[in-house]
């Protein structure tokens, strides 16, 4: 009895020792569990340092450029990415590059002020599991405002046309004096700097437009210009634009139109590519078709096109089309003018009316 009175007493002392060490280990659980956090708390990163918006002089292609921060040999190991947003003052959405790099190039309206802001990213395999940021660096830029609003340009209209020679042309801005002079500089990535236009539009001695000279390699890219003046009254504020030539392209309209009705039911409409560099595959085509009385439009990127006819008994059958860059070479385009209009009329009918004509004259 007493053997086995004394070992109950040795199982419920190991019980204890077991409950003991259970308790140890979760304290050791948690213990170690706020070490980490705390560990990561730590572990903080510093922001770039001299982040500034610089102006090259390209007229609204500016570069964003900053340093490393402070501190950084502390992660020598761990690849550190940068955090860019930045927009115009005016807009509502950012835009979000994250880059390796210390600058990064865009293009911006500088008729507008620009604001960017930039933190430090430290990746997750170097902070123990969570990505790491720094506080945020901010730069703006503005161009130095000259001349009242009113001053600017007006009315700034440019045309690619047949996608092979731009022409812009603007009034002058409200109130200026009749002798204010302006100027016109572009730019695109290729070109060394800034270009004057060599050929300006003049109405009474005044540059009123410009025509450009042959733009090699310029498609697909960003577009800039800057038209300022002089005044011996007043100064002139400049006007900004920025677009892509491939969406200002304005093409010949199709020639060559040829309709032929097939029979009672169907026509043919058919005309040649417009003449020029645009390739086939990035026409699309307007065509305005009439029926006697009834007019109706319809598109196709194709320069053939078979309709079929309200009625056998029709009289008159045109049609005239024009064409435009499609969504596949371009996001935008203008139209090219109407063709000339081409014809079908229905002589058998015109000859009946004769032949019913000269039947009464002979009865009479």
């Amino acid at each position: 009895m007493k053997y086995s009175g004394y070992f109950k007493v040795l199982n419920l002392g190991e019980m204890a020792f077991v409950h003991l060490d259970v308790l140890c280990f979760y304290s050791l659980l948690i213990c170690t569990a706020f070490s980490s956090v705390s560990s990561n708390a730590e572990i903080k990163v510093n922001p770039p340092q001299d982040f500034e918006i610089v102006d090259p002089g390209y007229l609204g292609y500016l570069c964003l450029q900053w340093q490393p921060p402070l501190f950084l040999d502390k992660f020598e190991e761990c690849t550190v990415e940068y955090e860019l947003k930045y927009r115009n003052i005016d807009s509502e959405d950012w835009k979000t590059i994250i880059t390796k790099n210390l600058h990064y190039n865009d293009g911006f309206d500088l008729n507008k002020g620009v604001e960017a802001k930039i933190h430090t990213l430290l990746p997750p395999h170097c902070t123990n599991g969570s990505e790491v940021q720094s506080l945020w660096s901010e730069a703006t830029y503005w161009k130095s405002p000259q001349g009242s609003q009113e001053t600017k340009i007006q009315e700034m209209d440019c045309v690619y046309y047949n996608w092979q020679y731009l022409l812009c042309s603007w009034k002058p801005g409200l109130g200026v004096h009749f002798h204010t002079s302006y100027q016109l500089f572009y730019w695109y990535d290729g070109l060394d700097h800034a270009t004057q236009c060599p050929d300006y539009i003049k109405v009474d001695g005044q540059n009123i437009g410009c025509r450009f000279p042959h733009l090699e390699a310029s498609d697909y890219k960003d577009f800039y210009i800057c038209v300022n003046g002089s005044s011996d009254s007043h100064p002139i504020r400049p006007s900004y634009f920025i677009f892509q030539l491939q969406n200002i392209v304005k093409p010949l309209p199709p020639d060559y139109l040829s309709l032929t009705v097939k029979n009672s039911e169907e026509v043919n409409l058919k005309w040649s590519m417009p003449q020029g560099p645009i390739p086939a595959k990035c026409f699309i085509y307007e065509i305005e078709f009439t029926e006697d009385d009834t007019t109706w439009v319809t598109t196709t990127v194709e320069n053939e096109i078979r309709i079929a006819r309200i009625s056998n008994e029709s009289q008159q059958l045109c049609f005239l089309v024009r064409s435009k860059v499609n969504i596949y070479c371009s996001d935008d385009g203008i139209w090219s003018e109407w063709s000339d209009e081409q014809c079908w009329k229905d002589l058998s009918e015109e000859k009946r009316s004769l032949f019913s004509s000269r039947h009464i004259l002979l009865t009479e």
